[in-house]
């Protein structure tokens, strides 16, 4: 449980970008459902919900989805859906339930890196710029790796670039925690593999040697080569051995998925 002094409906942008410089005890809050999980004093809490920020815009190369849109919505959408081949439909409906996900916000899902995060998987999956209010327009494949500060992300640009999409995850009950996430792009002749909740945020491997054959040989040497360049660890949902495993039928699952006629 936390505990906020003021709230504060920010008027705009540089308002909340200028109050959320002055401290730790600072936040932009989103849907405050992650955020309130934590244990701490906020003094002011940051609102961007009249800013316009919740819609999603499609145009002939992408899709621009501002921060405080829900996971509900890009759940729904019928353009990402289509797009994607219901990739974000598919990593979002295990997230606790309709009601939750009508209030978590895709800005509160990305930005601060979380390791169980699906939906930081799926967009990993795709190509995918942040556009933060200082800092411009950052790749999210280098965002994830960029330390925290007090930036404010307002928008996420999904582009069209043809790929076929497919995800997976692993939990041990429905709506809980994933134990492990994997999301699997195919694009220009080649996969790139996301796996997260290892539980590290997730991360991207691209890996050119797949050959053309794709026998279980083929697929199996695939999934260890990508394993071996991401790094795992245990907790209370999975050791680590058992997430190497876990990685292995779900990367077979997804490339099952993207290669089906």
């Amino acid at each position: 449980m936390h505990t906020i002094r003021n709230y504060i409906m920010a008027e705009s942008l540089e308002q909340a970008w200028e109050l959320n410089q002055k401290g730790r005890n600072n936040v932009i809050i989103g849907g405050n459902l992650w955020l309130k999980m934590g244990n701490r004093n906020i003094l002011n809490a940051i609102d961007l919900s009249t800013l316009g920020l919740d819609r999603i815009e499609e145009d002939e190369s992408g899709f621009r989805i501002g921060c405080m849109a829900t996971l509900r919505d890009i759940e729904m959408h019928e353009g990402l859906n289509k797009e994607f081949q219901n990739l974000f439909k598919e990593a979002v409906r295990h997230i606790v339930g309709v009601q939750f996900r009508n209030c978590a916000t895709v800005g509160g899902s990305i930005f601060p890196k979380l390791g169980f995060s699906d939906v930081l998987t799926a967009f990993l999956a795709c190509d995918t710029q942040v556009i933060l209010y200082k800092k411009g327009e950052v790749s999210l494949r280098e965002f994830i790796y960029m330390p925290l500060d007090n930036d404010i992300l307002t928008h996420i640009y999904v582009k069209k670039d043809g790929r076929k999409t497919a995800y997976e995850s692993f939990r041990m009950t429905e709506t809980d925690f994933p134990t492990l996430t994997c999301a699997m792009a195919m694009v220009d002749g080649r996969f790139e593999t996301v796996l997260g909740a290892r539980p590290k945020h997730a991360e991207v491997v691209i890996d050119e040697e797949l050959a053309d054959s794709l026998s279980k040989e083929d697929v199996a040497s695939y999934a260890k080569r990508v394993i071996d360049k991401l790094q795992y660890g245990s907790n209370i949902r999975g050791s680590k051995q058992y997430r190497k495993q876990l990685s292995k039928v779900l990367i077979s699952r997804c490339i099952s998925r993207l290669t089906e006629e």
